[in-house]
C-alpha cells in the first residue's frame, strides 16, 4: 500500500484545478439530480436509453468531496511536491519501465514527434507507470465519479457537466461500457489519465486491436497523450527548459511568461546554465521562471513547458513532469536548493496581500487568496517600484514589507 500512497496525489490533479475553488452545496438530492440531468444529456446528443442504462441504480460517491478538497499540487510548497513525486524510487522504476518498453517508446516518439521521456514522466506522475490502475481505492467507475462531481456543484460546474456528458458519449460510441469505464475520482482515464473530452478527441487505437483503450493498452495511452500534447502546441526538438544561474543584481522584473525572448537576451545579461553547461541554441525563445524567488532554482522555459501546463494547469505538476523527464534521461537533482525556511501566508494574509496590491494599482485579478502568476507579477511590480528585489515570491517577509509600505 505504501507504494501507492505517493501516487494518490497524481489522481487529485488530472483536471488542473486551482486550490480553494469555490464550492457550492448540492441543491437537490442525488436521485433528483440524476433524473433532472437526463434532459441536458439528451439535448447534448446522448440517447435516453444510454443515459438510463448508465445511471440506473447509481449512488453518489461519498469520497468525492474529500478528494476535491485536498489538491496538494496547489497547496504544498513546490519543492515538497516535486521531491515527493520525483523520488529516487520513481526515477529508478521509470528507467526500468522505459527500458522494458523501449521499442514502443521509440516508435511513439518517431510517429508523433514527442519526446518519449516526457510521455514516460507523465505516465509516472499519473499512474506510477500503471501500478495504480488496479487499485480500486483510487480507480473508480467514471460515470459515478463525474455524476457525483456535477451533483456537488463545485466551482467548475460547466466543465464537470461537459466531462460527464463526454463520458456518456464514450459509452454511446461503444468504446467502453458503463461498468468497464474506470478512472480517477475526477474522471480521467488510463495510464496517462485522459479526461473524457480529451479521450473523444485524441484516443487512438495504436496497438491495432480495434479498440481505443488507454486503460488497458499502454500503446494506446502513449499515442493518445502524444496527440494531445501536439495539439496543445508541443514543439518537436525543443526541450521544456533548463535550470540557470542569475548574476548578482539581476533585474527580476524580467521574469514572467508574458514575453518570450531569445536565450541570447538573457545570456547577454549574465544568465548562465548551471553546472557549466552551454546554451544549445541562443536563438531559442524562452521566458524566465522563478518559482521560489531569488533564493531558489531559476529556469529558462520554452513553450513546451506551457504545453505541460495545458495537460495540467498546476506549475508544481508541470515542473515535476519536466524534472522527472530529465531524471529518467540520467540527469541529477536541481543544482540550486529551495528556500526551505521560507514562511508562507495563511489564507487571510493571502487575501489581504491581493487587496493591498489592488488598492495600490498593481493587481487586477480576483481577490481570492490564490497566489498564481497574476499575483506574482503584481507583487514583483510593487517590489520593483519600492526598491526591493522584484522576485514576486509571496513570503511572510514580502507581505510584511508590503504592509509597511502600503
Amino acid at each position: 500500500m505504501k507504494r501507492f500512497a505517493s501516487s494518490v496525489a497524481a489522481f487529485t490533479l488530472v483536471l488542473g484545478l486551482a486550490a480553494g475553488a469555490a464550492h457550492s452545496a448540492p441543491n437537490q438530492s442525488f436521485d433528483a439530480f440524476i433524473r433532472d440531468f437526463e434532459a441536458k444529456a439528451v439535448a447534448a446528443g446522448i440517447s435516453r436509453d444510454v443515459y438510463r442504462q448508465a445511471t440506473q441504480g447509481l449512488t453518489a460517491d461519498p469520497s468525492i468531496p474529500t478528494f476535491q478538497a485536498t489538491q496538494p499540487e496547489f497547496e504544498t510548497p513546490i519543492w515538497d511536491y516535486i521531491e515527493g513525486r520525483v523520488s529516487e524510487r520513481r526515477v529508478s522504476d521509470g528507467r526500468a519501465a522505459v527500458a522494458r518498453n523501449k521499442p514502443l517508446f521509440d516508435r511513439i516518439g518517431r510517429e508523433f514527434g514527442v519526446d518519449p521521456y516526457i510521455l514516460a514522466a507523465i505516465w509516472g506522475m499519473e499512474s506510477d507507470y500503471g501500478a495504480i490502475l488496479s487499485n480500486r481505492t483510487y480507480i473508480k467507475p467514471v460515470i459515478r465519479s463525474l455524476a457525483s462531481l456535477v451533483h456537488q456543484r463545485r466551482g467548475r460546474l460547466a466543465a464537470d457537466e461537459a466531462e460527464f456528458i463526454a463520458a456518456l458519449r464514450i459509452i454511446q460510441q461503444g468504446d467502453a461500457r458503463a461498468d468497464t469505464l474506470v478512472g480517477s475520482w475526477a474522471g480521467a482515464i488510463g495510464h496517462l489519465q485522459l479526461i473524457p473530452t480529451a479521450f473523444l478527441r485524441y484516443a487512438t487505437d495504436e496497438d491495432g486491436d480495434g479498440r481505443r483503450d488507454p486503460h488497458g493498452s499502454l500503446a494506446d495511452a502513449l499515442a493518445s497523450s502524444a496527440k494531445y500534447l501536439r495539439d496543445l502546441g508541443y514543439q518537436t526538438g525543443h526541450d521544456w527548459g533548463y535550470e540557470v544561474e542569475l548574476p548578482s543584481g539581476f533585474d527580476y522584473s524580467l521574469a514572467g511568461r508574458e514575453h518570450y525572448r531569445p536565450a541570447s537576451f538573457f545570456a547577454q545579461r549574465g544568465v548562465k546554465r548551471v553546472a557549466g553547461r552551454e546554451f544549445s541554441d541562443l536563438n531559442e525563445n524562452v521566458f524566465l521562471y522563478v518559482p521560489a524567488g531569488r533564493n531558489g532554482p531559476k529556469f529558462l522555459m520554452t513553450a513546451n513547458y506551457l504545453v505541460l501546463k495545458g495537460y495540467n494547469f498546476s506549475d508544481s505538476y508541470a515542473l515535476a513532469v519536466a524534472h522527472l523527464t530529465d531524471r529518467l534521461k540520467g540527469a541529477g537533482p536541481f543544482v540550486d536548493d529551495w528556500p526551505r525556511n521560507a514562511h508562507f501566508l495563511n489564507r487571510a494574509q493571502r487575501v489581504d496581500l491581493q487587496e493591498r496590491l489592488k488598492r495600490a494599482g498593481y493587481y487586477d485579478g480576483e481577490v481570492d487568496g490564490r497566489l498564481g502568476p497574476i499575483t506574482a507579477r503584481a507583487l514583483s511590480a510593487w517590489q520593483a517600484a519600492n526598491g526591493q528585489v522584484a522576485d514576486g515570491f509571496a513570503t511572510l517577509e514580502a507581505y510584511q514589507a508590503l504592509r509597511s509600505g502600503n
